[in-house]
């Protein structure tokens, strides 16, 4: 076990001795998120990850104890070689970017060439479309998460296969468990189905709530694929719409990516 997995274990238990069975988020500074007030964070039983001290249904870690978790995680991607074509060919991992407290994150598919040549999640035209949306959502990128369920780059960008999303789930899930966000937003088929373990088309998940082991999730389309279809943007509009009402966020007039 690490140093920052005891010391947040360590903490855990001292609270759990003193009686506490659960508390909401912690008591820092809200991160200057437009329209939105700090909320208790949704619990239930989580499964172990490789973070084995963290579980919703403890007490939740400080800002400063997630960002150490998450840049322990950060180090044991950049030292994975599970898959031995994507890590054989990479620049570098991607591991996700962002508020460490964010009360919403955003899980894509896989880094694209400039993301693997930047090391940051949504760096090109499809991360400029989602800068879009975010700001839509009268949000800032600094605000959100942003990650991939996976960290390394396919060749020629093809849909992750299923040994490589088993071999990066540890650290997807993980993530959620470290940051506790109140709503995910899964873009595309490879995040919403392997999340919610569903091969129901994305075109039948989005539109409405769904459950990530007690977080509320909504799948929507991937802006890449927006780029290839605008007349989607409308739909995508309409799950933030889901996403800016579970927050607490006014939907602006007229603003729409």
């Amino acid at each position: 076990m690490s140093r920052t997995h005891r010391i947040v274990k360590q903490r855990l238990e001292s609270l759990r001795d003193a009686g506490v069975e659960q508390i909401g988020r912690s008591s820092v500074p809200d991160s200057g998120v437009a329209g939105v007030t700090s909320a208790a964070i949704p619990t239930g039983t989580a499964a172990r990850s490789q973070v084995d001290a963290i579980d919703r249904s403890n007490p939740t870690m400080t800002v400063a104890e997630r960002q150490a978790a998450l840049n322990e995680m950060c180090s044991d991607v950049a030292a994975c070689v599970r898959c031995a074509e994507l890590a054989s060919q990479r620049t570098q991992t991607v591991f996700g970017v962002g508020n460490p407290q964010a009360r919403l994150v955003f899980v894509g598919e896989a880094p694209g060439a400039e993301e693997d040549r930047l090391g940051e999640p949504f760096m090109g035209r499809a991360g400029k479309l989602l800068n879009q949306i975010i700001e839509a959502c009268t949000l800032r990128r600094e605000d959100v998460y942003i990650m991939n369920v996976l960290k390394c780059r396919p060749p020629r960008n093809r849909t992750p296969a299923n040994d490589e999303v088993a071999n990066c789930r540890n650290y997807f899930v993980g993530q959620l468990d470290i940051i506790q966000p109140e709503i995910i937003c899964c873009l595309g088929a490879v995040a919403a189905t392997n999340l919610l373990d569903s091969n129901t088309p994305i075109g039948k998940l989005r539109g409405r709530l769904h459950d990530y082991r007690g977080i509320k999730l909504v799948a929507t389309y991937h802006p890449a694929y927006l780029l290839r279809n605008p007349a989607a943007k409308r739909m995508v509009w309409e799950d933030m719409q889901i996403v800016m009402k579970e927050l607490g966020i006014p939907v602006p007039r007229k603003k729409k990516p």
